[in-house]
């Protein structure tokens, strides 16, 4: 896998923080990186690998001399949705259970939703709308999203597999979609029931401890069947996994159908958390995917909707605060690139991590 075209660790990644931050020469270099090993439209392809992250990036330009790469990723990343639309259709049919790739934002068809939106393709998104839809439709007691595969690649499943809360890998990021797209008045039958199946799960693992509100990273059938998660308290309040993200999908919702109580009580959850200082010293790095700047990225875009008061200020000075590591990567989602931006500029490059 060539990495240059990963927007998580790769050239493309800093392509896009030249571009949003105006820096061309650099931005056209990085672009060169990104495209010296081809562009990929193999099933491994997604939001953060291959044509579909270059037509992320790409489309933050206008340049003429980029119009025939705008051209070739946006067609690529058409030919690999469709192609996955329909194998995701055929697990459906056969009545199998998903792995969290297939619908994800990282890797699914959630992220190849996010570039479709960015780009303007309402058909073809259309068509994932239809698909994260019929995810949603429960099979006995499981939701349809409940995974074969578990959350660690270099583990063994648990039995009966899992259902995961977070906004990279779990449901969260199908729930943030069709919030957004509700939104955008780009909406499909069964569109706002999928919404409230997604909502009614969150709200039923909801945890309360010592004042915090927070959810379960992951849960398993045992936890299922016992009613309560194995994990017992909160931890980290990252973009990736943890309380901040998936407060900020159920406010989307909740601002999508109007619903000032849930709107509320989303916010609430977000601030609980933040303003915890245990979960707040979980946070050891300045990244988007785990660390601050992934928490002032999502504590913006919920300060930008609330209802409620949102202590944004203390956030930023926690990401202002916390030192570079020696061996921070150059990559937008775990290393410098992101940490920068997040501090750069505030233009929608983070419709990659499903917060607008």
């Amino acid at each position: 896998m060539t990495t240059g075209q990963s927007l998580a660790d790769g050239a493309a990644g800093i392509a896009l923080l030249h571009l949003e931050t105006g820096n061309r020469p650099a931005a056209y270099e990085a672009l060169r990186d990104a495209t010296a090993g081809g562009v990929s439209i193999a099933d491994g392809a997604s939001l953060f690998y291959g044509a579909p992250a270059l037509a992320f990036v790409l489309a933050t330009t206008d340049h003429p001399g980029l119009a025939q790469a705008r051209a070739a990723t946006a067609d690529g990343t058409a030919t690999l949705t469709r192609r996955r639309l329909d194998a995701a259709h055929r697990r459906i049919d056969q009545r199998q259970q998903p792995h969290y790739a297939e619908y994800d934002l990282i890797r699914g068809l959630t992220g190849l939703g996010v570039v479709l939106r960015r780009l303007g393709d309402h058909d073809l998104l259309r068509q994932v709308l239809d698909y994260l839809v019929r995810l949603t439709e429960p099979r006995g007691e499981l939701p349809g999203w409940w995974c074969w595969n578990g959350p660690e690649r270099r583990q063994p499943p648990p039995v009966g597999g899992h259902a995961n809360f977070g906004m990279a890998h779990g449901i969260t990021g199908p729930l943030a979609l069709l919030a957004l797209t509700l939104r955008d008045g780009i909406t499909v039958a069964g569109h706002t029931t999928a919404i409230n199946r997604i909502n009614q799960w969150l709200n039923a693992w909801q945890q309360h401890t010592d004042g915090t509100i927070w959810w379960p990273q992951t849960i398993t059938l045992t936890d299922l069947h016992n009613g309560s998660p194995a994990q017992r308290t909160p931890l980290r309040p990252s973009w990736c996994y943890g309380t901040p993200s998936i407060a900020r999908a159920q406010q989307l919702a909740a601002h999508a159908l109007h619903d000032t109580t849930g709107q509320h009580l989303a916010e609430t959850a977000f601030t609980t958390c933040v303003t915890d200082p245990e979960q707040l010293r979980r946070l050891t790095d300045r990244s988007l995917c785990h660390g601050t700047a992934g928490l002032v990225a999502t504590a913006r875009r919920v300060a930008s909707d609330a209802l409620t008061w949102i202590p944004l200020a203390a956030v930023e000075d926690l990401h202002r605060q916390t030192a570079p590591t020696t061996n921070e990567p150059e990559g937008l989602l775990d290393g410098r690139a992101g940490a920068d931006l997040v501090t750069a500029v505030a233009t929608a490059w983070d419709a990659c991590l499903l917060l607008t």
